[in-house]
């Protein structure tokens, strides 16, 4: 099966948006817009960034879990990793979503 960006709205009422694997992981998930377009131009963006190695921001958070955001040229984040065990397992999610998300398709759930 292959990857697809699911596009919902949260409890206050914001677009987001969140990629997911074939196997039906989350992979990737979006901050909240106020606007439908707003959140579409940022699956756009995904789809062009995750292309380049450079736009993945890699660390490690306080608890110590491996994280990565994607960023888009202008520096501002357009997507955020789940939390990984491993180094390893990290790099896994950032080749999940360099494979997934140029060919995904946008499974609408607002409706």
């Amino acid at each position: 099966m292959a990857g697809k960006f699911e596009l919902y709205k949260d409890k206050a009422g914001e677009f987001r948006f969140r990629l997911k694997a074939g196997n039906g992981q989350i992979i990737l998930a979006s901050e909240g817009y106020k606007q439908r377009a707003s959140a579409e131009n940022g699956i756009e963006s995904v789809r062009k960034n995750s292309a380049n190695d450079e736009r993945f921001e890699r660390f490690e958070s306080k608890s110590g879990q491996h994280r990565f955001n994607l960023k888009a040229s202008n520096g501002q984040v357009i997507g955020v990793s789940e939390g990984y065990t491993s180094t390893s397992a990290r790099e896994n999610g950032v080749a999940s979503v360099k494979k997934n998300a140029p060919d995904a398709k946008v499974e609408d759930l607002t409706a």
